[in-house]
């Protein structure tokens, strides 16, 4: 007597996840950092430039787009010569604040144990 066959159906998938929908919005290096940059409040453009290291202009203007797309960052263009433009947390872009703190948090902690690991596996690897 045969055993019915059985077909698993995968738990984990890239469209239905949690975790890669939320990693799909902030994965990208820029977005986390201009969160941070946002968490005190309003800031120009300008200053955000200056602020974060490494971005040119056109990489943050097309972060803050798909940020503000995404409902997290909320873009006020004020009237003057020449015009401002400021741009602030949404609460639904303060609420991942907590959860990004926790994330620092633990890459504080434990990063260097990533390090070793990944030296004594590329170790491991040179020697065979």
């Amino acid at each position: 007597m045969t055993s019915p066959i059985r077909t698993h159906q995968p738990d984990i998938s890239l469209t239905v996840c949690s975790y890669s929908r939320v990693l799909e919005i902030i994965s990208n290096k820029w977005s986390a950092l201009v969160i941070y940059a946002l968490e005190d409040g309003s800031v120009r453009y300008g200053e955000m430039s200056r602020r974060i290291e490494g971005i040119s202009k056109k990489m943050l203007t097309q972060t803050l787009r798909q940020l503000e797309r995404d409902g997290l960052v909320h873009r006020e263009l004020i009237p003057s010569m020449p015009p401002i433009v400021e741009y602030s947390l949404t609460p639904l872009g303060q609420s991942l604040i907590l959860p990004m703190h926790e994330l620092k948090r633990w890459t504080n902690e434990h990063y260097a144990q990533v390090e070793q690991a990944r030296a004594e596996y590329d170790k491991t690897w040179v020697d065979e």
